[in-house]
């Protein structure tokens, strides 16, 4: 009788497909973009890509000091994480985005501002967390305006979802914050629906309801545009226990 094998014909073992909460878009570079990416990734960017070897990011020695740390995940063009970073130098900042543009855009205004307590990494934030983000160890994770993917059979690309929200814990320090934020309202019910479900957080507004908008969270110019029309904005503020 012959052996039955778990191998397709090929031989190769079949993997499941990891569903990504973003698509990689090829967008035009302009001049000032690439010029930071050449002069300023080697001073303010920090390399993805380990996969898992054990090596761990040193935020100390990355800032050259100790400082609470507090990671963006999917800056955009990184106007608002330029801005948060600007106000407060008393944190260390690092923001991850895997959009080109938005990555060269945030390398030039840091570069302008000077500023020494913001790095930006380019990659998969979620591998990043997985492979080189030590536990117990930020401050604060923000996500703002993530992909909404509106369309239902999308919804399973969304970033919130349970083993996002595990995997932030692992991250965290006791009582350090998960801070979303969203202008889509049934995104915003499911983001708040799946964290109060979540185990090891708590809301930081009153049970099963919305957070005004904290003084640090700037307002983009794309919310402005957004309240004109009528369109509201919902911020999700949730802290982890402590163990």
């Amino acid at each position: 009788m012959k052996e039955q094998s778990d191998k397709q014909p090929s031989g190769r073992v079949k993997h499941p497909r990891t569903v990504k909460s973003y698509v990689l878009r090829s967008g035009r570079m302009t001049f000032g973009q690439e010029k930071a990416f050449t002069d300023l990734w080697s001073v303010y960017g920090i390399e993805g890509g380990l996969k898992g070897d054990g090596t761990i990011l040193d935020f100390e020695q990355l800032f050259a000091r100790q400082a609470p740390v507090i990671l963006e995940v999917g800056f955009g063009m990184g106007d608002s994480l330029i801005e948060i970073a600007s106000s407060h130098p008393e944190n260390n900042y690092i923001g991850i985005e895997v959009h080109r543009p938005g990555v060269g855009r945030l390398l030039g205004n840091i570069g302008e501002r000077a500023l020494t307590n913001l790095r930006v990494m380019q990659f998969d934030a979620v591998e990043v967390l997985k492979t080189q983000i030590p536990d117990n160890s930020l401050s604060a994770v923000y996500l703002f305006f993530p992909d909404p993917w509106h369309k239902r059979r999308h919804h399973k690309r969304r970033i919130v979802q349970h083993d996002f929200i595990q995997l932030l814990r692992k991250k965290l320090l006791p009582h350090g914050q998960f801070h979303m934020a969203t202008d889509w309202q049934h995104y915003a019910q499911q983001m708040l629906k799946t964290m109060i479900a979540a185990p090891g957080f708590t809301n930081c507004a009153a049970e099963g309801e919305y957070m005004p908008r904290p003084d640090y969270r700037p307002v983009t110019k794309f919310e402005r545009r957004g309240e004109r029309l009528g369109h509201g904005v919902w911020d999700i503020l949730f802290e982890k226990k402590a163990d």
